[in-house]
């Protein structure tokens, strides 16, 4: 069984990292739960979306959090290619892979 997870990425470049996050927080009027100088997470719903600053990207990108009991399974059953490159998983519990489109998505152990 695959669902939905808890964490959501929006992947933006440098140069507009800060506008992007004072949208977020100024505009649309979202908490914030986490902040460092790369980074900036806010509670939205029951979810926590991920302000991300990267640099040398020219676009955004939005990466996605699946929970499954078996990440390796779940590659099986999507037919997707793990995709480790992309980032380290700290806790080694999950597996990165794209959809079609490629939007990043992490699979990751409940």
């Amino acid at each position: 069984m695959i669902k939905p997870g808890k964490n959501i990425a929006i992947k933006v470049p440098s140069f507009k990292w800060a506008e992007t996050v004072k949208f977020y927080d100024e505009k649309v009027g979202l908490r914030v739960t986490h902040k460092t100088s790369e980074t900036v997470a806010f509670e939205f719903g029951e979810m926590t979306l991920w302000i991300d600053r990267v640099a040398n990207q020219s676009q955004t990108d939005v990466w996605l959090e699946l929970a499954t009991p078996s990440p390796e399974k779940a590659l099986k059953i999507l037919e997707s290619p793990e995709r480790p490159e992309l980032e380290k998983i700290e806790d080694g519990n999950g597996r990165w892979t794209s959809d079609p489109a490629g939007v990043v998505l992490l699979l990751r152990n409940e």
